[in-house]
């Protein structure tokens, strides 16, 4: 489960280098091996009342065991790219189908998958890691943020701030996910506000070249600290100079 401060991530995005970090072998009938390439993916249970979940793609599970609710995969699955169905399992319920929605995934890129939703209304959210297109010459760190808040009627406030400079400020729909976007190392501000409902802030400190993600989770009503609205946190890798522009 994630832990309310940050928790390093072993991946490291080299996507200049992708077909050799991302390569997985199949044996031929003459008992070679061929580099098959794939893509990056990083799964993320995200539905508060959901506490068992198995995602896969088209019917192949990339979990291990199943995640709790803010459990997620802890690093980037290579996956075969291609059309694929993006799915979710309640595992309890006997890997009962909550969720699925279709996806094209490219090789030698990489992509995370948030199972979001609640109270038996659940969708699968896949985003594009385009760690690629982020420049390492800067400096700078990198964070977005997903807004799972579970039954946002409106569209809160999403505010985060760095070195006296305001980075985000802006509404965000309910399972949006924001761009990548360029911090000064060090601590960040982030704050998620809709009247008396939800206003939850922290802050967080993030370092030169390393691709942060911000989940904002939780149930607006929720009283139990498990589902109260909260802001949680992933490293998701450094960038090498290999990797910017």
């Amino acid at each position: 489960m994630l832990s309310s401060v940050r928790r390093s991530l072993l991946a490291v995005l080299v996507v200049a280098t992708a077909g050799m970090l991302l390569t997985a072998c199949l044996k031929n009938n003459n008992n070679n091996t061929t580099p098959t390439p794939v893509a990056g993916l990083m799964g993320f249970n995200l539905a508060p009342d959901q506490s068992s979940v198995v995602l896969a793609l088209s019917g192949s599970a990339i979990t291990q065991t199943p995640l709790g609710y803010t459990s997620y995969t802890g690093g980037y699955q290579n996956i075969y790219p291609g059309n694929r169905n993006a799915e979710a399992y309640n595992y309890q319920a006997g890997n009962s189908l909550i969720a699925s929605t279709g996806f094209n995934f490219e090789p030698g890129k990489y992509y995370s998958l948030y199972l979001v939703g609640y109270n038996n209304s659940y969708r699968n959210v896949v985003s594009a890691d385009n760690f690629d297109s982020l420049a390492t010459t800067g400096g700078n760190a990198y964070v977005r943020y997903i807004n799972a808040i579970a039954d946002t009627v409106g569209t809160p406030a999403v505010t985060i701030t760095a070195a006296g400079s305001s980075i985000v400020n802006e509404n965000a729909s309910f399972a949006s996910v924001s761009a990548f976007k360029a911090v000064t190392p060090g601590n960040v501000s982030i704050a998620v506000k809709s009247g008396a409902a939800i206003d939850t802030s922290r802050t967080i400190s993030v370092e030169k070249n390393k691709v942060y993600t911000v989940l904002l989770t939780g149930v607006p009503a929720a009283t139990t600290d498990g589902r109260k609205v909260q802001i949680r946190f992933v490293e998701n890798g450094t960038l090498t100079a290999a990797a910017g522009n």
